[in-house]
């Protein structure tokens, strides 16, 4: 390995021992966990102790949920019940902490999840910019409904209002962005937050705490650690968490709901699992179809829930396509996340290899084989993608979200197999298409966009920009995320409504002069 830039060496454990829970920053004495990179910093391989996690339990946990059980207050809190200008100032000031910490949060971006500097960077910029984004749209519902109509008699104003207590779980692939993609609109709708870092990325984190407390109104933002079982566990036991926000496994997901006594009084927004596949047809351009689907496929090691997880490639152009692919995956720069040109980089879960080569090893058992040279080659904590052909239904890694770098290459002789697989398919979040033919590619987007959710047109498979919907069939998720369609899935429309009459509409006028009320205005804020 190269040597560590000066700037991104870890000189200093960060023993994170605190957890914001009633607007303190408690001191933990409890038991801790080590968090370790799976980068080494020494010439011999070695992995590196970044520091140290709070491992919490029920206590802690019922402690959260009391916390923002509190701040919600039956309704009566004060941040549900604040004004929508007042809660945005608080977003605001904790945006303008949040970028104070940019150089730190990067540098734990990299070494705790392997993600690349440029990543890491981008990572963090576009969460700062989701934020603001995010106000903006915020002001513009507000102002869309800040006013009343009259129907059949009736005067009314309908706005959106929180919906309770939120319980968010972010993934380590994405520990910032994804899981503020959650968190901001949760938040920033006047729903009280109980959030547990993922497993990986979680230190991630440390830097923004005393943000997160200086911020929010007490008990509004609850920071927690620990195993999922023994602490999102307990929180969903006590019945009082009103939307599970999560982005990761389905069967975490199953699990968890079926902890609430309650069910029909959960909201769901879930990002789950996609096994997002690319269509190559035989016109497409094949150096554009070849750069995509690397960067589909093989982005943060195919560590994305919208990578390119299998390829369909027709018969009369397969050959060519797999030696130039498997050619370009050869030449993929392996390294350290602050080195230059890198792409592929260490793999944060330590058992990740081994649970790759399983993919590789069953598939290449039953007619596979690996058409790359490099395909495979392991080291401590990375293997090298080894891209598959021929694969059939009967590997694992044709049903498998691999999450990981390896690329299955299947051939199709008729457009129906590969569409008929997607119908078959558990998933159904995107699919990449590649072709020019109009007569070809009109009939196939009228059938995809049914059974997907969003069909990137010769390019690869993407979330952003975070304005479009971000959402999926079938297993792959519940409910949308864009940065207009976040804050509808946070709240919950209510409105105020009165017979048109000289008595009601002189109490409406008097409502709307006094200002005393923070749901009956019709302020508009810039």
């Amino acid at each position: 390995m190269n040597s560590i830039p000066e700037e991104y060496q870890i000189t200093k454990l960060l023993n994170q021992d605190t957890y914001l829970v009633d607007g303190e920053l408690k001191k933990w004495e409890g038991q801790t966990t080590a968090v370790f990179s799976t980068i080494s910093s020494t010439e011999k391989y070695a992995t590196t102790i970044l520091g140290s996690i709070p491992l919490m339990g029920e206590t802690e946990a019922l402690e959260a949920v009391n916390s923002a059980s509190a701040a919600f207050n039956k309704g009566q809190g004060q941040w549900p019940t604040m004004k929508v200008a007042d809660r945005i100032k608080c977003m605001i000031n904790f945006a303008t902490q949040m970028k104070t910490t940019r150089s730190e949060v990067v540098k734990y971006l990299m070494w705790e999840i392997g993600k690349s500097l440029s990543d890491s960077e981008k990572e963090f910029d576009r969460t700062v910019e989701y934020i603001y984004d995010t106000i903006d749209s915020l002001k513009e519902l507000n102002s869309r409904n800040g006013h009343f109509s009259k129907t059949q008699g009736i005067n009314a104003m309908v706005r959106r209002g929180p919906l309770g207590i939120v319980l968010c779980l972010g993934p380590y692939n994405y520990p910032l962005n994804e899981t503020f993609s959650l968190l901001i609109p949760a938040l920033i709708m006047g729903n009280p937050v109980i959030f547990k870092p993922a497993k990986h990325g979680v230190l991630v984190i440390s830097p923004l705490l005393e943000a997160f407390r200086n911020s929010f109104p007490k008990g509004v933002i609850n920071i927690v650690y620990g195993r999922g079982r023994d602490v999102a566990s307990p929180i969903m036991k006590s019945g009082k968490v009103d939307i599970l926000a999560l982005i990761g496994n389905s069967i975490s997901a199953i699990a968890l709901q079926d902890q609430h006594p309650n069910k029909n009084r959960l909201r769901l927004i879930l990002g789950l699992e996609a096994k997002n596949p690319a269509i190559i047809l035989p016109d497409a351009d094949l150096d554009l179809a070849i750069q995509e689907c690397i960067s589909g496929s093989l982005s943060f090691n195919g560590q994305r829930c919208t990578a390119l997880k299998i390829l369909y490639v027709h018969e009369a152009i397969v050959d060519e396509f797999n030696k130039r692919f498997a050619a370009k995956v050869d030449s993929l720069v392996f390294g350290n996340p602050w080195d230059k040109s890198v792409m592929l980089t260490p793999l944060p879960e330590k058992e990740k290899p081994a649970y790759i080569q399983e993919l590789i090893d069953d598939a290449t058992s039953k007619g596979a084989s690996i058409i790359n040279e490099k395909g495979g080659i392991q080291t401590d904590n990375f293997i090298f993608p080894a891209v598959l052909y021929p694969v059939n239904k009967e590997m694992r890694v044709y049903h498998e979200e691999q999450f990981g770098p390896v690329v299955p290459i299947i051939s199709f002789k008729d457009i129906q197999e590969p569409l008929d697989d997607m119908a078959e398919s558990n998933y159904g979040q995107q699919v990449s298409l590649f072709g020019n033919s109009i007569k070809t590619i009109a009939p196939l987007i009228d059938t995809l966009v049914n059974l997907v959710c969003r069909v990137n047109l010769n390019s690869s498979c993407q979330r952003g920009p975070d304005v479009l919907p971000f959402t999926g069939r079938k297993d792959s998720a519940v409910g949308t995320l864009s940065i207009h369609d976040a804050l509808r899935s946070f709240s919950i429309r209510t409105f105020v409504a009165s017979k048109d009459n000289e008595y009601n509409n002189e109490i409406l006028q008097a409502l709307l002069d006094s200002k005393e009320s923070n749901f009956i205005n019709t302020d508009y804020i810039l």
